[in-house]
């Protein structure tokens, strides 16, 4: 699977971003996909998960200001940020994942498939 990521740049706290990423090469309705993000000096995270079902899972820090998405018809998957703060800044990453696709797998070893990274940064 190969995986574009777009939607990065430059926002206020406060105000809101969208994330896509666009898939490829393997049917994307059979792969779960995940948002990770990095800060500076910062190991990576997972921010939501979405399983094959549709099932979705957050972190705690996000949950209730992001939203994950996909559009199995578009090969996409959408990550719509609201509420944005400063800690949000960092390199956002979408992954793509064939094990276990039908369940929410949080770690970053399980996953594939790996995009660009598109950076966000919120100013105060």
């Amino acid at each position: 699977v190969q995986l574009q990521a777009s939607g990065g740049g430059l926002v206020q706290a406060g105000n809101s971003l969208k994330l896509s990423c666009a898939a490829s090469g393997r049917t994307f309705s059979a792969v779960a996909l995940g948002w990770f993000r990095q800060a500076p000096g910062k190991r990576r995270e997972l921010i939501a998960a979405v399983a094959t079902n549709g099932q979705t899972d957050y972190a705690e820090f996000v949950e209730g200001r992001f939203t994950i998405s996909r559009d199995n018809t578009e090969n996409t998957v959408y990550l719509q940020m609201n509420s944005l703060k400063p800690e949000d800044t960092a390199i956002y990453y979408c992954a793509a994942r064939t094990y276990y696709p039908y369940r929410i797998v949080r770690s970053e070893r399980f996953y594939d498939y790996w995009g660009q990274g598109a950076l966000v940064t919120v100013s105060s």
